[in-house]
């Protein structure tokens, strides 16, 4: 059993309904337990569909798909945790 985790603290900040929408789109892709704490999304699963590779690029997917891969990004911390990051964005004058 793999556990995965994937710490949303950034992304909170485009609302619940976001969050909701990544838990159902991880758990149609992955056909895993996917459990939503209050900073963390784990996921929790056999065999390839839980691999961190994966989950990297289904996170990049989601954020694609929502107009968000403009403000944020998927990066590794240790050892199976993932995050989306805000991206920093320099200000125009």
């Amino acid at each position: 059993m793999v556990e995965t985790q994937i710490n949303i603290s950034e992304l909170k900040s485009e609302g619940s309904d976001v969050i909701k929408e990544l838990t159902e789109f991880l758990k149609e892709r992955t056909k895993a337990d996917v459990e939503t704490t209050a900073d963390a999304i784990i996921v929790k699963g056999e065999g390839k569909n839980v691999s961190r590779k994966y989950l990297r690029i289904l996170l990049k997917r989601f954020l694609h798909k929502s107009e968000l891969k403009d403000y944020f990004r998927v990066i590794g911390e240790k050892e199976n945790v993932l995050m989306v990051k805000e991206k920093k964005i320099a200000e125009e004058e």
